[in-house]
């Protein structure tokens, strides 16, 4: 037992960090969940259990993410990605479907017990089930990266869906109104744009490893990404305009900038990867947001 706990550290440590991911999870899900209530102009909130257990369960649900695409990807990462705990052997495929068969039946019971929205995490488990099978599709899906993108990506909107769920459910608002809508897809962009884009390669760069930029161009690839990101930025500005003019001064400025990272590249993707790039932009616009958040809480609440 205590050799598994020591080989899970491993995988913790080098895969799926603990704790900046336990973070991210109630960063994620409280960024949703303040949009949809001060959008709705509650400025009182009721912070409990079932917040705790909506963090959780996201931190917990793409932790399962993870593994399932270690175990999908496994032959092709014994090529090309040896040094990862799993193909090198530092982990175990036993060991981490044991950590499953505690993982996931602990956060099913939790949501059981706490959330309003259970049917919601039952979609949401369920869909991830169909994404770890390739949907029964993998002879299909698998050798194709713009179809594997359709088909999993969309796995945040299923996410978001699980926390405005329980928001509205919660305060009792409205199910269909342009902030939930927005909601839906403020977190979605960003998680389509970074997939995008850490597959992004200059040419003399390119390995056997499918990438965007092999299979349709460095230059149409960012093209594509540069016009996902303005929509979803145009989704920002509506979701704090009323919240703060200031925040929307600020997200005009940082996707101004990252626009002229997109056309710099275009002209020399060699100058760096530009997934760094779109990371940077993606934590300060996140911040942007929560910062909104934040300071509209302390001024309403004064």
């Amino acid at each position: 037992m205590i050799d598994v706990l020591k080989r899970l550290r491993i995988y913790f440590r080098e895969m799926y960090p603990i704790i900046p991911r336990l973070f991210l999870g109630f960063i994620v899900s409280m960024e949703i969940y303040f949009i949809v209530i001060l959008n709705n102009g509650i400025t009182k909130f009721d912070f409990g259990i079932q917040e705790i257990v909506c963090g959780f369960t996201i931190f917990s649900f793409l932790c399962w993410l993870r593994i399932a695409d270690d175990f999908k990807d496994y032959e092709l990462d014994c090529r090309l990605f040896k040094e990862r705990p799993l193909p090198s052997g530092r982990v175990t495929k036993k060991d981490l479907k044991g950590l499953l068969y505690f993982l996931i039946p602990i956060t099913i019971l939790l949501n059981l017990i706490f959330m309003n929205n259970f049917i919601f995490c039952v979609i949401l488990y369920t869909y991830g089930s169909l994404m770890a099978i390739w949907f029964f599709q993998k002879h299909k899906i698998q050798p194709s990266l713009p179809l594997a993108l359709v088909t999993h990506n969309p796995v945040q909107i299923i996410i978001n869906i699980y926390i405005i769920s329980f928001t509205i459910i919660k305060y009792d608002l409205p199910i269909f109104s342009l902030t939930n809508v927005l909601a839906i897809f403020t977190l979605y962009f960003p998680a389509l744009i970074w997939e995008i884009s850490r597959k992004i390669r200059a040419p003399k760069d390119e390995t056997e490893y499918t990438t965007y930029s092999k299979l349709f161009g460095v230059n149409k690839t960012i093209n594509f990404i540069m016009i996902i990101t303005w929509v979803d930025i145009v989704t920002n500005f509506i979701l704090v305009w009323n919240l703060s003019k200031i925040s929307v001064v600020v997200l005009f400025a940082l996707v101004s900038w990252m626009t002229w990272k997109f056309i710099v590249f275009k002209k020399d993707p060699t100058k760096y990867k530009i997934v760094e790039k779109v990371e940077m932009y993606t934590y300060l616009q996140e911040m942007t947001m929560i910062a909104t958040v934040i300071i509209y809480l302390l001024v309403a609440n004064w």
